[in-house]
């Protein structure tokens, strides 16, 4: 399945949970609730580069190979180690304080991001239409 295209945010759940999980500052989480985040996607092959464009001409983009350790970045520029690896079509990743899963369906790209908390589980998906 091709990741490849550039999608535009059209949907998100449990963004202002999840980010405030994060530590991200409530400044910050207005500004970003409701702006439609684009994500670029190449790939060829288990090569990717995914870059994601946030406010304030803010853009992020992590190069990876599926089942390579690599170099990745937060958008907070907290740099980390992950593998990424394809499981029944969807992308997987650990980050470092969250797990997050990206696939292609009904041509969305659709992204999960799960962190724990003394609750249980802080969703966020997104649901993204191509561009």
């Amino acid at each position: 399945m091709s990741f490849a295209g550039k999608y535009q945010t059209e949907t998100q759940e449990g963004y202002d949970e999840f980010c405030k999980l994060l530590g991200i500052p409530d400044d910050i989480i207005e500004k970003g609730r409701d702006y439609k985040l684009v994500t670029e996607v190449t790939q060829n092959g288990d090569e990717f580069a995914w870059t994601v464009h946030y406010p304030a001409n803010h853009s992020v983009t992590n190069k990876f190979v599926l089942g390579k350790e690599c170099d990745m970045e937060t958008i907070g520029g907290k740099k980390f180690k992950a593998t990424v690896t394809m499981e029944g079509g969807k992308l997987t990743a650990r980050f470092p304080n969250y797990h997050h899963t990206s696939e292609i369906s009904g041509g969305k790209l659709i992204e999960i991001s799960t962190a724990t908390s003394a609750k249980g589980p802080v969703v966020l998906k997104r649901v993204s239409k191509k561009i």
